[in-house]
């Protein structure tokens, strides 16, 4: 059994107040505080280093919605603030550099006929051409390495075989003469996270930047999707250095798509021609093709196993000329995230879940070897440039923020300069000082977690606790900020927090992972019981007497769980998009690889055991006062499971509250709801806890 230290700083200079009889206490971190934050997102840094590109969202409560500018960053005059581009107020995002450095691409709905288009600008930010006139949204883009053209993507009809874009226009207009509203389907996906299916595929287009006006196709009539639906972006393609190859992962859906998890590697001519299947052979998850600078190599990321959306991405060679694949760093027991070459080609940069962390790696090329090059926080994205690393960086007590390494740093972060002054006013507030600790969980491995102190934590006083349980549920509650389960709001309104990484958590080796697959309820309860007990043992500023659980999706499941297997320990719970029954959600959910992995089998073949963990089944046993969340557009888990725990806590008379989101997802997005869904789950914690 391990803990670290409690910190005192991570990302900005936060001055932490361990408040006392003769200190003015700080004012805490809150939601309310949270909500109206900058957020820092889509780096961008041009080919020498000068200048660094992002885009910062600001939060309009009055108009209920985000706003997004794009920001300059002169990386030779670190002291001198960021600006904001003028263009910015025309809308601006996903913003690229040319190769050269010297133009700025961004795409921008700004047009008179409200399409997201190309345009460009340049360093100065002054003035904005637009570059394309295509009558569809473009979706994603790269620029060609030669500077020459652009890959981008649109929403196709596959069928439009021959001429994808205008026939697509027709057929939408087609649609929007006709009165009718109804829509045939004969295969799934019919719906997809938050959207019904239109029948359109994300398909690549290439198109020179002078000269003809014609877009090429280069996967016409293809049945898969790139960028994939809905979160994927320009990470699933690529082009080669000589710019003559279009590099793409893609699932051909077909009528197995919703069962299946085979992405596959194609390459095509950037002039056209027929896609070729790179990885045919591999029947599981490949992703994200890279060529090296050189063009020689192509790396990307494999899984091992169909139908598993969590197992490890190994980090796969593979030597354009002859075809042969190897495995890099095999004995490295990490999955690997985001990916880039190192500019000479012997290195690859690879961030990954650690220990409880997100950091920055370098694994050698020749050697396979690992060394990491970040020490804490969660590393959201990195540039090298000739005069070292520029990176966003975020943490538990930190929202994202712009960095330069030192010269000659080992790890990035080492005393690291802070280069933008995003949410400034962060550095007069207090937030709770965090540590991590381990104890022995399921099986009597090491499970790790962490807690976090309230604000203005006055010593010898004991606190009520938000335990969060976090989703996924191969995900991590560990050193990274959220604008939504964001432990500081719970340190800034009076509660201690504990949040344990239980069995089935990421970062720890990919068989800590797999260990909650078919075990939903067992092995991640003990681990949580097991923890809860360790912290309340070691640090006596908890009162366990005075505690809630809370959790969404996985979380929210086993919150669902807790209620009827382990009543005792919590006075109140949260139940946010969780999973009430588990044979319904076999039948109701889009992604059904996900509980087929997960379960063990197909809920048509084998329904019985999907009642092994299932909450339904204990829900005769529950007493504990619960709130209910859940959203109409939440497809993944859909609105009838958060019903039907509402259902049961009001026929067995338990105290209980609904909150519907009829407009938001699986997560709550719009300012306003925002608020509100914290506005309540804090009154709910103080009416049966306390708090500030």
């Amino acid at each position: 059994m391990k803990h670290l230290a409690f910190p005192s700083t991570i990302g900005l200079t936060l001055l932490l107040s361990s408040a006392t009889a003769t200190a003015q206490p700080m004012k805490p971190f809150t939601y309310q505080d949270m909500l109206l934050l900058d957020r820092i997102s889509g780096l961008d840094v041009n080919a020498g280093g000068q200048y660094a590109t992002f885009n910062v969202r600001a939060t309009d409560m009055a108009a209920n919605k985000g706003v997004s500018t794009l920001w300059l960053k002169d990386l030779t005059k670190p002291a001198t603030p960021e600006v904001k581009f003028a263009i910015s107020e025309g809308g601006a995002s996903d913003a690229q550099w040319s190769p050269d450095g010297k133009t700025l691409y961004f795409l921008s709905s700004r047009g008179s006929d409200g399409i997201n288009q190309l345009w460009k600008t340049d360093a100065k930010g002054e003035l904005a051409a637009q570059v394309t006139t295509l009558p569809l949204d473009i979706q994603a883009y790269r620029i060609t390495p030669d500077g020459k053209g652009v890959v981008f993507a649109l929403a196709v009809f596959p069928e439009c075989k021959g001429d994808e874009i205008a026939c697509t226009v027709e057929k939408f207009d087609e649609r929007k003469a006709s009165k009718a509203t109804g829509m045939v389907y004969d295969k799934l996906f019919i719906r997809h996270w938050d959207t019904w299916a239109d029948g359109t595929r994300n398909h690549l287009f290439y198109l020179p930047l002078e000269g003809s006006a014609i877009p090429v196709a280069l996967m016409d009539g293809f049945d898969g999707d790139v960028p994939s639906k809905p979160w994927g972006g320009a990470e699933d393609f690529n082009i080669s250095p000589d710019s003559k190859t279009v590099y793409f992962s893609v699932r051909v859906a077909g009528t197995t798509e919703p069962w299946s998890t085979n992405f596959d590697i194609y390459r095509v001519p950037v002039n056209g021609g027929s896609p070729t299947n790179l990885t045919a052979d591999n029947p599981a998850w490949d992703a994200t093709p890279l060529p090296s600078p050189d063009g020689r190599t192509l790396a990307y990321k494999a899984m091992k196993r169909p139908g598993f959306e969590a197992d490890r991405f190994w980090i796969k060679l593979r030597d354009v000329a002859t075809g042969k694949v190897a495995t890099l760093a095999a004995d490295w027991d990490r999955s690997a995230d985001a990916m880039k070459w190192s500019a000479d080609g012997k290195s690859l940069y690879v961030v990954a879940g650690d220990v409880g962390r997100t950091r920055l790696f370098q694994v050698e090329v020749k050697t396979g070897k690992v060394t990491p090059l970040s020490k804490d926080g969660h590393i959201d994205a990195f540039f090298q440039t000739p005069k070292g690393f520029v990176f966003l960086k975020s943490g538990l007590n930190s929202p994202s923020q712009l960095f330069a390494a030192k010269p000659k740093a080992k790890l990035i972060d080492d005393g690291a300069t802070t280069l933008t002054a995003i949410n400034k006013n962060l550095e007069a507030m207090a937030f709770g000082q965090y540590e991590q600790f381990s104890f022995p969980g399921w099986n009597n491995e090491t499970v790790h977690g962490y807690v976090i102190k309230p604000a203005n934590y006055v010593e010898g006083k004991k606190y009520p606790v938000a335990f969060l349980i976090h989703g996924g549920p191969q995900g991590s509650f560990g050193e990274s900020w959220s604008f939504r389960w964001n432990p500081q709001t719970y340190a800034g309104t009076g509660y201690a927090v504990v949040m344990i990484d239980f069995h089935g958590s990421t970062g720890y080796g990919q068989a800590f992972t797999d260990a909650i697959s078919q075990h939903w309820g067992d092995r991640p309860l003990e681990d949580l019981q097991k923890g809860w007990a360790y912290a309340q043992k070691t640090y006596p500023f908890l009162d366990g007497s005075r505690a809630a659980a809370l959790g969404a999706s996985y979380g929210g499941y086993m919150v669902n769980w807790i209620a009827g297997n382990w009543q005792s320990a919590f006075k109140c719970l949260v139940s946010h998009n969780g999973v009430f029954d588990n044979r319904a959600m076999g039948y109701s959910t889009e992604e059904l690889w996900f509980d087929n992995w997960e379960i063990g089998s197909d809920v048509f073949k084998d329904p019985a055991v999907y009642d092994k963990f299932n909450p339904m089944m204990h829900a005769k046993d529950w007493s504990v006062p619960m709130l209910v969340i859940h959203s109409d557009k939440d497809y993944r888990i859909p609105l009838s499971q958060g019903i039907g725990v509402f259902t049961a806590c009001q026929a067995k008379g338990i105290p209980s509250e609904f909150l519907r989101f009829p407009d938001e997802n699986h997560w709550v997005l719009k300012p306003q709801n925002s608020l509100l869904w914290h506005d309540t789950v804090f009154g709910w914690l103080g009416k049966y806890i306390g708090g500030r």
